[in-house]
């Protein structure tokens, strides 16, 4: 993940998601949630040592998943990541803060969200190419101190080869694994990855080609 504690991250207000309807887990009413959630005034920057602690504020993190013919890129999170909460979890999602400075003139949206998720995959992630990328699923999670400050938007990546390898020190025992071995282990993995792995099936089929 970008950025560190000084870094001001892109966040919404609390107050905001129980005014849209406040939901535990995971909802696919993307179009419900994801447009005014990342559209100003709705959604501020803020001081990312703040924001970690104060459940009045939700940040926008991209949790991006890649699958390819029947498998999921899994991996595990070393001890050096920026969230120390997560450290040693595995996981299937790979995404970050979105930052000021990810919104460009080129940009497709007011705060530059997509480059921002963009940004993230080739940080951490190096692969070939893809055939297919959706914006799927919204990831709620009130049950646990990340959660608590913390709004996941999940989107599927479908793979057109198995080249996919890790870019960051920080991710380690990565690998393409076939999904049925990572629902089987499911307990192993972070809170977000558990969710997304019990409704996998419904985020693929959220997935269609470009």
């Amino acid at each position: 993940m970008a950025g560190n504690n000084a870094a001001r991250i892109l966040c919404f207000s609390s107050q905001l998601l129980d005014e849209l309807g406040r939901f535990q887990g995971i909802s696919t009413e993307v179009d419900r949630y994801l447009p005014r959630i990342v559209t100003p005034p709705h959604c501020q920057y803020v001081c990312r040592e703040e924001a970690e602690v104060n459940p009045d504020y939700k940040q926008i993190i991209p949790y991006v998943l890649f699958f390819h013919e029947g498998r999921v890129f899994s991996y595990r999170r070393g001890k050096r990541g920026s969230e120390s909460r997560l450290h040693e979890k595995y996981s299937i999602g790979i995404g970050g803060h979105i930052e000021a400075d990810d919104r460009t003139l080129f940009s497709q949206d007011a705060i530059g969200y997509s480059d921002a998720m963009w940004r993230e995959v080739s940080e951490e992630v190096r692969i070939d190419d893809c055939e297919g990328e959706a914006c799927v699923a919204l990831i709620n999670d009130d049950a646990t101190d990340v959660g608590r400050v913390h709004f996941g938007v999940v989107h599927v990546i479908r793979l057109t080869s198995p080249v996919i390898s890790k870019n960051e020190s920080t991710i380690t025992g990565s690998g393409l694994i076939p999904v049925d071995t990572a629902v089987r282990d499911i307990q192993r993995y972070e809170t977000w990855s558990q969710l997304c792995l019990e409704n996998v099936s419904l985020l693929m089929a959220g997935l269609c080609p470009r």
